[in-house]
């Protein structure tokens, strides 16, 4: 992107506080428009006929240039139509169009580019979070933030949430379990240093491993765990079980690994902090994401790591 677009761009979001749900929306679905009418812009022909709205914005207008770059999260449930500062957002908006239309700036690609990026960095800032449902078991509140975590990294290449996530749960789990003391915790990029620890979570003879995608690395400091006299314990996502599996039973080692999926690793242990009643379910859940979030401020950077019920 041209650094002057970008620039101007950083002074409209900064001086018309631009951000959030609402404004990105009226921004993504108004460079729609320049996209396939052509600038300059009327600002009048983009208000809907009751004058209350934007044309063409909502959810599927959102989301259908969301598509575009790939991100099929939902920025907003009604796309920002219920934002009663849509219109003057757009106003706003078009306004800075005309105006860099006028001085042959207006490079409507780099333009959108710069809106999804916002976009990026809007879900990227917003903590995870879990909504309980009676009808569901308990494993599907463990599934649903690593679908999130996942999904984040799909949107941010290169980033790791759902691996921070992993770890960090299981962190929580046995902080709960065992009480406050009984294991350390470290950043994820720094977890579980070739030669450094015997595993992310060392705790009497047991080493813990906790990895998203299981590979012959793992497999191999299980191996020098046994060596060393430790019970290597694997926990890993509902697709990693049966690759550690494998290649535990590639190194003759099938017998002397457990591996266990992260979604019964943490339910079980809800379901007996509850005492296997409905009533105090939603206390025990709060008592692990409590201990989860408490872990992230204390090891992490990045606050978006954080979960919210």
């Amino acid at each position: 992107m041209p650094a002057n677009i970008q620039q101007v761009l950083d002074r409209f979001v900064s001086d018309h506080n631009f951000k959030g749900k609402g404004p990105l929306s009226v921004a993504l679905v108004v460079t729609n428009h320049v996209r396939e009418e052509g600038l300059p812009l009327d600002q009048q022909t983009l208000v809907t006929e009751g004058g209350g709205q934007v044309r063409g914005l909502g959810k599927a207008g959102v989301q259908s240039v969301l598509k575009r770059h790939r991100i099929d999260r939902v920025l907003a449930a009604e796309g920002g139509r219920t934002s009663r500062n849509s219109v003057k957002n757009m106003r706003e908006y078009v306004a800075l169009l005309n105006d860099l239309h006028e001085q042959g700036m207006a490079n409507v690609d780099a333009i959108e580019a710069y809106w999804v990026d916002c976009v990026r960095a809007f879900f990227a800032s917003q903590p995870f979070r879990i909504r309980l449902d009676a009808s569901h078991g308990l494993r599907r509140v463990v599934r649903d933030v690593l679908e999130q975590a996942v999904e984040r990294q799909k949107e941010s290449p290169g980033v790791n949430s759902a691996g921070a996530v992993l770890q960090h749960l299981v962190g929580a789990k046995l902080d709960c379990a065992l009480g406050l003391g009984k294991v350390e915790h470290r950043s994820f990029s720094t977890a579980d240093a070739p030669g450094d620890h015997a595993g992310d979570f060392p705790i009497g003879d047991v080493a813990i491993h906790v990895t998203t995608t299981p590979g012959e690395s793992v497999i191999e400091r299980c191996r020098n765990n046994l060596d060393g006299g430790r019970k290597p314990v694997l926990v890993t996502i509902r697709n990693g079980v049966a690759v550690a599996e494998g290649l535990a039973e590639n190194a003759e080692l099938a017998e002397r690994i457990d591996v266990f999926e992260i979604e019964q690793f943490v339910a079980l242990n809800l379901y007996e902090w509850s005492e296997f009643e409905e009533t105090e379910r939603r206390g025990a859940v709060a008592r692990l994401v409590r201990r989860y979030n408490e872990i992230v401020e204390e090891v992490e950077t990045d606050p978006s790591l954080k979960i919210e019920i």
